[in-house]
């Protein structure tokens, strides 16, 4: 099946690896939450706009209940996916120069 992204069927497949037995598999958290970090002592954004001090994106919308929403992009914030400042400190950490993600009404 083609999409507007590929032109062929075979060219839009996706590699599905076989699926690994079940005792060589990581155990699931309990309660469906699942702890994401990024790599310890890289950045979060190794090539993107690195000419920026801090890369920031906005996206106006609608229909939003606030007016401005921050979403988290370092994955470290206390309040993921709501950003709560904490890429500040690792940017100076790092020298990375991630933002959060600005949707704007």
């Amino acid at each position: 099946m083609a999409s507007p992204f590929c032109a062929a069927a075979a060219a839009c497949r996706l590699a599905v690896p076989a699926p690994s037995p079940p005792a060589a598999r990581a155990p699931r958290p309990r309660g469906g939450l699942v702890a994401v970090r990024a790599e310890a002592g890289g950045g979060i954004n190794p090539t993107i706009r690195k000419e920026e001090d801090k890369v920031v994106d906005t996206v106006l919308t609608g229909e939003l209940a606030k007016p401005l929403t921050a979403y988290c992009r370092c994955w470290r914030s206390g309040t993921f996916p709501l950003c709560d400042g904490t890429h500040v400190k690792h940017n100076k950490a790092t020298g990375d120069n991630v933002g959060p993600l600005l949707v704007k009404k």
